[in-house]
């Protein structure tokens, strides 16, 4: 079994719920299962759910199905513990929305030069597409094989960084306290330079005429699956010139980066496969230029670093008392 690397936190008076000892292995297949149904005919229904609250709301169930001979007061603790952090994200979602509406100019050209740079003389966007999106690349032309796998790698932003935190809260309190710790502060880490430095993606840089022809083809992967009312989860309510860092990136290079100093296995390395792949689908998709991942895989390993430093600190400061 993968090991987590326990390490030294304060003493805490609120040591969080305890690990789920009263559920048995039959009730708890059942009551996954059904919570599988569910969540199926929701997303059949409705759509797959990708918005910071449903989210939640389906986490929490994930959580009260697996240890489901609990007694209500462990299931409450969820309430108790996750209700900051999800005010925080819905603040940040609606906070990232707005930032375009506050005057500053959007930046074009720069990331477009240095793609350029980058590419020899044109963007990667443009290399990919005009090597594997189809000639003309349209968005509702038929997909590919890897344009299913990459929406697939791309869609599951959505939901990877809070499903990883219920797997940390029903295994250690502490340690998803350290990964919400980083994952609250690379949503708002991103959102001052968003603020600061508003930027347009490719497909908006093309449509403009700053950049050649390439397409927002996010989408067209799950389109020969049938679930292309699902795009709600590819488009949403958002920002379209908050692109600079791309959060995308960042995210998957928070949970590989986070996944490699935490475990101690060997095989802890595949993970570098997850923000590698979530690069190739932003730059194919025009959604990023490579200078936007660059700068996602930074703002990562700064947050990295700095949460880090700040609870060794925290660490020690007992200890000197």
């Amino acid at each position: 079994m993968t090991q987590v690397e326990e390490v030294p936190g304060p003493p805490s008076t609120d040591p969080g719920p305890a690990p789920g000892r009263r559920t048995r292995r039959g009730a708890r297949v059942a009551a996954m299962a059904a919570y599988a149904v569910a969540l199926v005919v929701w997303s059949e229904l409705l759509g797959i759910p990708n918005d910071t609250v449903q989210v939640f709301l389906w986490l929490w169930l994930a959580t009260i199905a697996w240890n489901v001979q609990e007694p209500a007061r462990h299931h409450l603790q969820f309430l108790r513990d996750w209700w900051p952090p999800v005010v925080g994200l819905v603040i940040y979602f609606y906070s990232r929305g707005l930032t375009d509406e506050l005057g500053l100019p959007v930046h074009v050209t720069m990331p477009i030069r240095v793609d350029e740079w980058l590419g020899g003389g044109t963007t990667p966007t443009e290399h990919l597409q005009a090597a594997w999106c189809g000639d003309p690349c349209l968005r509702d032309s038929s997909p590919r094989w890897y344009d299913a796998a990459l929406t697939t790698v791309y869609a599951s932003h959505f939901v990877t960084g809070l499903t990883l935190a219920a797997v940390l809260w029903l295994r250690s309190r502490p340690e998803w306290v350290r990964w919400m710790r980083r994952y609250l502060a690379i949503n708002f880490g991103a959102l001052v330079v968003y603020i600061l430095y508003p930027m347009a993606p490719p497909w908006m840089a093309s449509r403009d005429g700053y950049l050649g022809e390439v397409t927002r083809i996010t989408s067209r992967g799950w389109a020969d699956l049938g679930l292309g009312r699902f795009d709600l989860v590819l488009q949403g309510v958002g920002n379209p010139v908050a692109a600079m860092p791309s959060l995308h990136a960042g995210i998957a290079f928070l949970v590989a980066g986070y996944g490699v100093l935490r475990l101690r296995t060997r095989w802890r390395w595949l993970l570098a496969a997850y923000p590698l792949a979530m690069s190739l689908a932003l730059v194919y998709f025009a959604e990023h230029y490579v200078i936007d991942v660059v700068a996602g895989a930074a703002l990562a390993g700064l947050v990295l670093a700095g949460c880090g430093w700040w609870e060794r600190r925290q660490d020690r400061a007992p200890a000197a008392r």
